[in-house]
């Protein structure tokens, strides 16, 4: 027993292929993109945000590790100097020997 597709299934669909562009955002994230920013403005914007950082310790921290990582790339591509593969090297201060950590 073989099932046969119906009949017009393999034509294309008339608005086949039409939606959103890449990376367009769908309009309620585009509204509540701009209602933020407004409401950043109207709370001082840019100056009121300085401000705030250096208010506290734990606020500036909270600037950098929450607030400013979004506006990085979420990947980066690094190299050393002329291209070359970049490095890292761990260095442990306090250890006794090159054998494992410091004891104490």
């Amino acid at each position: 027993m073989t099932i046969e597709p119906k009949k017009g299934l393999d034509r294309p669909k008339p608005n086949g292929g039409k939606g959103r562009p890449k990376g367009a955002l769908n309009k309620n994230t585009a509204k509540a993109k701009d209602a933020i920013a407004l409401a950043a403005e109207k709370l001082g914007g840019a100056e009121r945000l300085v401000a705030w950082a250096k208010e506290d310790p734990l606020n500036e921290r909270v600037f950098w590790g929450t607030i400013y990582p979004k506006l990085l790339p979420l990947q980066a591509e690094i190299s050393g100097p002329e291209g070359s593969p970049f490095a890292i090297q761990i260095v442990r201060f306090g250890a006794k020997d090159d054998d494992g950590p410091a004891s104490e």
